[in-house]
């Protein structure tokens, strides 16, 4: 279920859906009896903020990596300069 966390994280990329896991995640492991109590929803808010954080940061830097590519390939297929005459 973690990976769940994770990859709507590095599919949403935004961080706007932290407190959103922080909220749903522990609703879901409750209602699957997993475990509550005030330490067990805090512990497992944070983990889901956090797993989600991690899919978020994958989302930037890859989004990031693809316009630093983009920009190198385009500044090699154009030439600044104008070839000298001969």
């Amino acid at each position: 279920m973690i990976p769940v966390l994770i990859l709507g994280g590095l599919i949403v990329g935004r961080w706007w859906t932290l407190p959103i896991a922080a909220i749903i995640w522990p609703a879901v492991l409750i209602s699957r009896h997993v475990g509550g109590g005030l330490p067990f929803i805090v512990g497992a808010a944070a983990l889901g903020a956090a797993n989600t954080a991690a899919g978020v940061t994958a989302h930037k830097v890859s989004v990031k990596l693809f316009h630093i590519a983009r920009r190198a390939s385009r500044a090699k297929s154009t030439p600044s300069e104008p070839a000298p005459k001969q």
